[in-house]
């Protein structure tokens, strides 16, 4: 039988510690614990937010819905020659399942290192780092349909990746709950070096071959370095999307800001948000309760009793400091509730 909890804290529940308040909150420890919920048509017509490891939330008011905490945990893997098939439940905390690919040497992932979150919303996120995002390994997803109380697999071409973007942030939204992801890595070394950081520090460590390991360590040295622990400080990780912008646009821009930093790729040329906001003098700033981390300007953070309304707001005056800077309009990557 479901626990369903009423007026429940979602303080630890969401990485920026903003003390919201859910009207109801349930957590979802199997599949068969989404059939019982929604056979119950008082859930099916109530707003609902889904929330794993709270990394890419903020909460600016209270939710007057009913909060699914997803832990539906289990990791299993099948070899087939070079190929590797690793499914993990949507609870499972993605980190770890990075450090279980690792240490068995399936190599895909490991540029993925210490990201926060939860492996289910690894598709919808379709998160990345480090020149790596999900779509490169990701193979399907089992997702569970409101409507119908049926659970359905979506593949690679169902899900509509963009940059930070799925089918699941689209059209899909509110329609499904993803329960399990499969995802497609490898037994042979084919490590992705050339983006970031990654080379000068395993220059610096004296690794001329590196191993999975090797990279899993750097990348999670990295981020060490550059941003701050959730659970010392407040925060939801990178706040801003990087901005793809034309080759035409950038090289207008590029004309006043020569040492602008930038990347080409597919769609065009790739900004360094956290470089953008840098320039207009945001980096390690304190506003009130809240501000930017010292160490990377693209990271907010609650200093203690901030309010989701006041880290909006603090987004809202950094969005329109960049606007009139460079002409550049920044994105929010973290959901805002």
């Amino acid at each position: 039988m479901l626990q369903i909890l009423e007026n429940s804290s979602l303080q630890n529940f969401n990485t920026f510690g903003i003390d919201a308040y859910a009207r109801f909150f349930v957590e979802i420890n199997h599949q068969d614990d989404l059939v019982e919920l929604f056979s119950d048509p008082q859930w099916k017509r109530m707003p609902y937010l889904v929330i794993g490891g709270g990394s890419n939330l903020l909460f600016t008011q209270n939710f007057e819905g009913l909060i699914i905490k997803m832990n539906i945990r289990g990791i299993e893997h099948r070899i087939n020659h070079e190929q590797v098939m690793v499914e993990a439940g949507a609870g499972e905390v993605w980190h770890d399942l990075v450090k279980y690919c690792v240490n068995r040497g399936f190599c895909g992932i490991e540029n993925l290192s210490l990201i926060p979150g939860s492996v289910g919303a690894s598709p919808i996120q379709n998160i990345g780092a480090y020149g790596i995002e999900i779509k490169d390994v990701f193979h399907s997803c089992t997702a569970f349909e409101i409507e119908s109380l049926q659970f359905k697999t979506f593949y690679h071409q169902d899900c509509e990746f963009g940059y930070r973007e799925s089918v699941f942030k689209g059209k899909l939204k509110g329609k499904y709950i993803i329960s399990s992801v499969k995802y497609q890595l490898s037994t042979q070394q084919r490590l992705k070096l050339d983006y970031g950081a990654i080379k000068d520090e395993l220059s610096s460590r004296g690794i001329a071959h590196p191993s999975i390991k090797d990279v899993s360590e750097v990348v999670s040295a990295i981020r060490v370095a550059k941003l701050p622990d959730p659970s010392t400080i407040g925060n939801a990780g990178s706040f801003f999307k990087n901005p793809v912008i034309s080759t035409a646009e950038f090289q207008k821009v590029q004309q006043q800001f020569p040492e602008m930093v930038h990347f080409i790729v597919p769609d065009g040329i790739k900004l360094a948000a956290g470089w953008l906001i840098e320039q207009c003098g945001w980096k390690g700033k304190v506003v009130g309760h809240t501000g930017t981390w010292k160490n990377q300007a693209l990271v907010l953070v609650n200093h203690g009793n901030a309010t989701g309304s006041e880290i909006f707001e603090l987004s809202q005056q950094i969005i329109q400091s960049v606007k009139s800077k460079f002409g550049i309009e920044l994105e929010r990557e973290v959901n805002l509730i």
